[in-house]
């Protein structure tokens, strides 16, 4: 029987290191623009607004985060009822779309294409999360999902903080072609990466989508609910 190598051996196997590298460099590029535009915003670097800063910065995070609360139903049954790589893909080639965007905001110093892009970066990450988390159980095995979790965080938190890092370094006008470059670059890079992930079976081939937002994402409360219920449940007895 060989010897188990532990959960780094992963990132040497084609189920998980595609998968892995395609997070991390989604993870670096959704914080390096975000916190461009924050630090922009913030410190009224390029003159892209007259808008108060304070405004801003609270509209550019407000923006991020709708998309998860009004398309994660949608999202997650999206990623039960087709391949889930083949959902990551298409988010990934999705960013690399919204990056161009992005750099023509900053390249035309448009708040209003910046916001754009920003708003769907967020519809991107609200997409490309539920396939994130279903893939794991379904690339690994009982013992190794632990490890590859842990490898997932810590690959997402490094890039998270590589990609806070790379903003404060770039965020002045001078940078700002450079910032264009680098987040459409690596959007490149990330989706050809997703391109080696291995296709994987439809955990719910013949689930019908519910294409209304808001009853999607009311029937995922209340599934949350419920398994809060049955926890607390069980705690008491």
């Amino acid at each position: 029987m060989a010897r188990d190598r532990g959960q780094f051996s992963l990132l040497t196997q084609r189920r998980f290191l595609p998968f892995f590298g395609a997070q991390a460099l989604g993870a670096f590029n959704d914080n390096l623009y975000k916190n461009v535009l924050v630090i922009l915003a913030t410190f009224g670097i390029g003159d892209l607004t007259d808008l108060d800063p304070q405004l801003l910065t609270n509209l550019a995070g407000g923006l991020f985060i709708l998309p998860y609360v009004v398309l994660s139903g949608i999202a997650g049954q999206l990623a039960d009822r087709l391949d889930k790589a083949l959902v990551l893909k298409v988010v990934k080639a999705a960013e690399v779309l919204i990056m161009g965007l992005a750099g023509l905001g900053f390249a035309y110093r448009s708040i209003e294409l910046l916001l754009a892009a920003l708003f769907l970066m967020g519809v991107h990450s609200t997409f490309f999360a539920p396939a994130k988390y279903g893939l794991l159980p379904q690339v690994l095995r009982e013992r190794e999902l632990v490890g590859g979790n842990a490898l997932i965080e810590m690959g997402t938190f490094v890039a998270i903080l590589l990609g806070m890092l790379g903003a404060s370094m770039l965020a002045s006008p001078g940078s700002l072609t450079i910032v264009s470059v680098t987040v459409i670059a690596v959007a490149i890079a990330g989706f050809l990466v997703s391109l080696a992930i291995p296709r994987l079976a439809p955990v719910a081939p013949n689930l019908r989508i519910d294409w209304n937002p808001f009853t999607s994402t009311w029937a995922n409360v209340r599934a949350i609910w419920r398994s809060e219920e049955r926890r607390v449940g069980k705690e008491c007895r």
